[in-house]
């Protein structure tokens, strides 16, 4: 197919009129086939790339069937997500290996039905018991190597990202002993600046949802935001119109620049359903419009929204640019998670994983590897 004269997302970040031409799963240097698409006042993007979420339609990732991932497959994909990576909960090793190796499963399985699961994110249980959050207390583990090789191993090498609290027992020997194997994203943390300095000296590369579930950046206390700033590692942000407020979006994008910053919606199974009460690990959750609150104590539990939305929060909300809210919902969680190669950007030789947006940011058209999916 070939994708005539849209507002093409481009390599460097910028938007320029233009055709995209398709070759089987691939976008091609030439046109291939008859078919033709018209794009003419859309924006064409690649497809989103969500690195850090938990549910949607009333399934969780830590359900740990092939169904529940296959549901949520098909929910982001019809909401322009092309690639998944969800993440589990602080749940006992017996569960998690069991999360592990239905996704191992489903992977093996190859559906073509919804989003690819490209892997897995890692959420707990290396935190800590303070910023716990809407993690459950009761599996809080110190920082194990042999523990996450062995769910990594259950899972045929799909954990990508795995949160580590810095202060932890034992926390920063796990830095140095799985920097190379995994993407070690600080997280749940008391952590302070120097303690989470150390943490990005020894190989952490990610900071997981920015401000939620960590001390405040504060002028005398600046903790893992102020190291997070001075390294070079990414941040995580959820642009959902709860968790951050459009004023500290627009500032954090001065911090970090559109190159450092991951776009994710911490989503659970809610998204996508009625407002009502719901399950996230195992604990009881309040919804009601975006709000997702644990209904004992009253923490906020992740979002109720998906990322497509995320990303039309940030333009139209937080006035973010939309080449700016592109690149960090696309080619950086792609670059963060090592599948640049192959995803996040169009350009010749990648997926032809693609999403054409109207003028108001609604979704005309989603491609999949070469095939329209929708519209």
């Amino acid at each position: 197919m070939v994708i005539r004269e849209g507002m093409v997302f481009q390599p460097d970040g910028t938007f320029a009129q233009g055709d995209v031409c398709v070759e089987g799963e691939r976008i091609s240097a030439k046109e291939a086939g008859k078919d033709v698409i018209d794009a003419k006042g859309c924006y064409v993007i690649p497809g989103l790339m969500d690195v850090h979420f938990h549910g949607c339609v009333g399934h969780d990732f830590c359900d740990g069937t092939e169904e529940a991932i296959l549901a949520m497959a098909k929910y982001e994909l019809e909401n322009g997500v092309t690639s998944i990576n969800p993440a589990t909960m602080t749940l006992g090793e017996s569960t998690l290996q069991k999360i592990a190796e239905a996704a191992a499963a489903y992977k093996k399985a190859d559906h073509k039905e919804g989003a690819e699961l490209v892997g897995i994110n890692m959420e707990g249980p290396f935190i800590s018991m303070e910023k716990k959050g809407a993690q459950n207390p009761d599996y809080i583990h110190c920082p194990d190597a042999e523990l996450f090789r062995r769910l990594q191993k259950a899972s045929g090498g799909l954990f990508r990202l795995c949160a580590v609290a810095p202060e932890q027992k034992g926390a920063m020997e796990f830095i140095d002993a799985c920097k190379d194997e995994v993407v070690i994203s600080v997280a749940h943390t008391t952590a302070d600046y120097d303690t989470a300095k150390e943490a990005f000296a020894r190989g952490a590369r990610q900071v997981t949802h920015l401000y939620n579930a960590m001390p405040p950046f504060t002028h005398r206390a600046p903790g893992v935001i102020g190291a997070a700033c001075d390294s070079d590692c990414r941040v995580e942000l959820i642009c959902d119109g709860v968790h951050v407020h459009p004023s500290v979006i627009r500032a954090t994008f001065k911090m970090f620049g559109d190159d450092r910053i991951i776009l994710i919606s911490d989503s659970m199974e809610a998204t996508g359903m009625a407002d009502g009460e719901y399950s996230l690990g195992g604990q009881a959750v309040k919804v009601r419009g975006n709000l997702a609150t644990l209904v004992e104590g009253g923490a906020i539990a992740g979002s109720a929204t998906n990322l497509m939305n995320c990303l039309r929060y940030a333009v139209k909300t937080a006035k973010i640019p939309l080449a700016s809210a592109v690149k960090c919902a696309t080619h950086n969680p792609a670059e963060a998670v090592g599948l640049l190669e192959e995803y996040g950007s169009i350009e010749i030789g990648k997926y032809a994983d693609l999403v054409i947006l109207d003028q108001e940011l609604n979704i005309v058209k989603v491609i999949k590897k070469g095939k329209v999916v929708k519209g």
